[in-house]
């Protein structure tokens, strides 16, 4: 993997699927109707939190077109870090130092995630800690970030459960479980095994789902609708 610092990674191109990936945003347009967007749901796996030592072991996405999962079309890698503890990676994602050692390398994995993502909106819970090591492996691998604007369902369920309570200008100051486990289950969603990429993508998109349904209820039928109701923010990560 190319080192952030290497001088001759300064003077390379921005990979030309990223640079797609980007002209893809050009002029995006916030206010058409949820049906006409393509969302991706993602979810990653980590060898740990430590931003600047810490890898991606595995991911997970599925793709919604109409606000209907398309579970013909799903991703899921693990991917080979080159320095990770084996055990954590199996007590906390139950992913066993075969399956990694026999996985592809970011170098590959990575391009071919690009392509699934291009063009589509990209959703997740706690979205921008995915997208922190997403682009951190894009920097190192593509010379370059996604550009895909992204929705946090994190930020959606609680601005959802700010309206539910009244709380629609205050800090909620009730304990409320914001995990997505926690949420699935409030809502009586259909349950998935939590710590495995592939798992926690399809439980997002199914919370995803079930958020877009209520807000829809309410009138907000497009995306600028969602960001500003919900206070969650179009997001292009760097």
């Amino acid at each position: 993997m190319w080192d952030l610092f290497c001088p001759e990674r300064w003077f390379a191109k921005t990979d030309p699927l990223l640079q797609t990936n980007r002209d893809s945003f050009v002029g995006f347009d916030q206010t058409r109707p949820l049906t006409e967007y393509t969302f991706v749901v993602c979810d990653t796996e980590l060898t740990g939190l430590n931003k600047k030592k810490d890898e991606l072991i595995s991911i997970g996405a599925v793709i919604i077109r109409d606000l209907q999962i398309d579970l013909s079309s799903i991703f899921h890698r693990f991917v080979r870090p080159q320095n990770m503890d084996p055990t954590r990676a199996t007590l906390v994602h139950r992913i066993t130092p075969k399956q990694l050692a026999s996985a592809e390398p970011i170098e590959s994995v990575l391009p071919e995630f690009v392509e699934y993502i291009s063009g589509s909106l990209l959703v997740g819970h706690h979205l921008p800690l995915d997208m922190y090591f997403l682009n951190k492996a894009a920097r190192q691998v593509m010379n370059g970030t996604l550009s895909n604007p992204g929705v946090d369902t994190m930020r959606m369920a609680q601005g959802y459960k700010r309206v539910q309570l009244g709380y629609y200008h205050e800090h909620n100051p009730r304990q409320i479980s914001y995990s997505l486990e926690d949420l699935a289950r409030e809502y009586s969603l259909p349950g998935f095994k939590s710590h495995d990429a592939m798992e926690d993508a399809l439980q997002t998109a199914y919370l995803f789902l079930f958020l877009i349904k209520k807000f829809r209820k309410g009138g907000l039928v497009t995306l600028k609708d969602i960001f500003q109701a919900g206070r969650v923010g179009s997001f292009r990560y760097r």
